[in-house]
């Protein structure tokens, strides 16, 4: 019997490795399936005697990220989708202290993809440094965004919520301090951070921010989603109701919603899908939060209102977050000169905005160019706007930028690439890398997420009016101000 403690539901048991106890798969709410496969978070289903948590639980319905993304990312999902996919991992260097920082992590993946069974997020490196590592799953697709009638709207949020309110009650059993939470995601995770920030129900539910390649404006209308939502309910034939997609075959409706999402990115038509569907979801998904009580406005907006101000915020992006998409769609080696200002439009850069960039990269080949815009433009700029107006309303606010470059398929500094080395973990993640990633670098960046969820500060000044970010590459990370400022200038 390994090392075992009481939580909702009933008691678990974890194993021990190296200092470092690890409790898998503990379900955090009622598996989401038949009636509840549409349904608010219910509580947990007790079990009798002890539960062994030594495996990862299963994860919620998705469809594997086809190659060559298949590939650099490696393993995923657990083995099992569906069933208790509701659960969370906790890693802890001692069940016996008290107060020790808790971290939450809340994983990317477009809204459709992604769980915590992932090895680049395995806790392990966080509770041998003395933090509790808990990392959840959340509904995800048509089954946690879509906004369909008889389900409440953003069910993935709900869920994410629900998990913050299993950490206030349970984490204090694994050592953790339940009034020292900091909430981190990545992308979709990262966007899920921002809207947590100023969500009226998750207040009290953390205390600090990290947002990873993520910002507060990707919301859209729920009457656009829902267009998406019809279409995917066309296609398996059934009425667009929680009813009757919850008798739906798991397997099919997802297929049903990669299909509806392929159509999106071929043609992202926003007569078809919805304006606010495009907007918020970049051509790249349907499947995304909408506004609800739970998001009354942008995030952007309510944290320049001062909403999110008591809560300090580390937020930052890569050097080049869209070469993972463009490189990901084989799209990248049909942009040439003449083809740039057209697709550039697609990400509201005009003749203007294009011909700065082509200056400011002089030299550099259009697809280069345009991943740049198009990175700046989804990612790096409404990130840094996320940030002024957390500083300016009187939140503790710290920028970073991920700058070391993978070799890998000529990916560079790309989405998700900063991942393995917040969590000390690139020993699992070669096939992205590349062999020999600098170690440097996740020492670097590990203790700063560290330093922050412990105390506020990852040790470099507030991104202030001075515009400082702190850029982790190999061989030195530096602290400076605004790196490629001219580009973002450049939108005026």
């Amino acid at each position: 019997m390994g090392i075992t403690v009481s939580v909702d539901g009933g008691q678990v048991s974890g194993s021990q490795s190296h200092g470092v106890t690890a409790f898998l798969g503990i379900p955090y709410a009622a598996a989401p399936e038949g009636p509840l496969a549409f349904a608010a978070p219910a509580p947990v289903t007790p079990w009798d005697g002890v539960r062994e948590a030594v495996a990862e639980g299963p994860s919620c319905w998705q469809t594997p990220y086809p190659d060559p993304v298949g590939t650099w990312f490696g393993k995923v999902t657990a083995t099992e989708l569906g069933g208790e996919s509701l659960n969370v991992n906790v890693w802890t260097p001692d069940v016996g202290a008290t107060r020790l920082p808790v971290m939450v992590w809340i994983h990317g993946g477009a809204f459709v993809r992604g769980s915590n069974a992932s090895p680049s997020y395995d806790g392990s490196a966080f509770a041998r440094d003395g933090v509790v590592l808990v990392s959840i799953n959340y509904r995800l697709g048509t089954y946690g965004w879509l906004p369909v009638d008889g389900a409440p709207t953003n069910l993935g949020m709900r869920d994410q919520i629900a998990a913050l309110r299993w950490v206030q009650d349970n984490i204090a059993a694994f050592g953790g301090d339940p009034a020292n939470v900091t909430i981190f995601g990545e992308s979709a995770g990262g966007m899920s951070v921002a809207g947590l920030l100023v969500c009226p129900a998750a207040r009290g539910l953390f205390s600090k921010a990290i947002v990873q390649s993520g910002h507060g404006v990707s919301v859209a209308v729920s009457d656009d989603t829902r267009r998406v939502g019809a279409e995917v309910a066309a296609l398996l034939g059934v009425e667009p109701t929680a009813q009757a997609l919850a008798e739906v075959d798991p397997s099919a409706l997802i297929d049903a919603q990669t299909a509806i999402d392929n159509a999106i990115r071929l043609a992202p038509d926003p007569g078809r899908w919805g304006a606010t569907t495009i907007s918020a979801g970049g051509g790249i998904t349907g499947h995304i939060p909408v506004f609800d009580e739970l998001i009354p406005e942008f995030p952007q907006a309510a944290v320049a209102a001062g909403a999110s101000a008591g809560v300090p915020l580390l937020l930052g992006t890569t050097g080049r977050e869209f070469t993972l998409f463009s490189m990901a769609a084989g799209t990248r080696g049909l942009i040439t000169a003449e083809a740039l200002p057209v697709v550039a439009t697609r990400f509201g850069a005009g003749p203007d905005v294009v011909a700065a960039y082509v200056a400011n990269h002089a030299g550099a080949d259009a697809a280069h160019v345009f991943d740049q815009i198009a990175s700046d433009a989804f990612f790096r700029k409404p990130a840094l706007e996320f940030a002024a107006a957390h500083e300016r309303a009187g939140g503790s606010t710290h920028v970073y930028e991920f700058a070391w470059e993978t070799a890998v398929s000529g990916l560079g500094a790309c989405h998700a690439l900063e991942l393995s080395f917040v969590f000390d973990a690139l020993r699992d993640t070669n096939s992205f890398t590349g062999p020999n990633p600098p170690q440097q670098v996740a020492d670097d960046m590990h203790s700063a997420w560290i330093a922050f969820a412990t105390t506020g500060g990852p040790g470099w000044p507030s991104y202030g009016f001075g515009e400082t970010v702190r850029v982790f590459d190999s061989p030195q990370s530096t602290t400076s101000t605004l790196p490629r400022a001219a580009d973002i200038a450049a939108w005026g």
